[in-house]
């Protein structure tokens, strides 16, 4: 793990879940860790319901684009999160990798994609523990 941790948070479309995990874990950790999120088949933009979420909770996040994984991504980061994106998140020997079972937020709406949210913060505030020392 490098002085300064850096995690990659990986889904299929890169537009909701890990989202939501790399805003949240820009914020909870005041950067002290690097942030990356990509994802398989990234979509043409940011779930709307997940926008929505995060400015509930302060979070903007109205300025992200989905991006496209790349082996790179992967070699660049201490910890790799995936969340649905299966066999297509690239394996390198030494990485410290994640799987987090999350409801997808495509096609849901607010009310749907809240509950989705709370458990991806609380993994984060998780994530921000183990990283980083007290």
């Amino acid at each position: 793990m490098s002085a300064r941790p850096s995690v990659l948070f990986v889904c299929v479309h890169n537009a909701g879940r890990s989202q939501m995990a790399a805003a949240f874990l820009t914020a909870l950790s005041g950067g002290r860790i690097e942030v990356r999120s990509a994802g398989s088949a990234p979509a043409d933009q940011v779930n709307p319901a997940a926008v929505a979420a995060m400015a509930e909770v302060g979070i903007d996040i109205t300025a992200e684009r989905p991006k496209v994984l790349t082996d790179a991504a992967v070699v660049a980061s201490d910890v790799v999160v995936t969340m649905g994106c299966g066999d297509t998140c690239p394996f390198y020997p030494g990485k410290r990798y994640e799987d987090w079972v999350l409801d997808d937020p495509a096609g849901q709406g607010l009310e749907a994609v809240r509950p989705i949210r709370d458990e991806i913060r609380r993994r984060v505030e998780d994530l921000v523990a183990g990283l980083l020392p007290a």
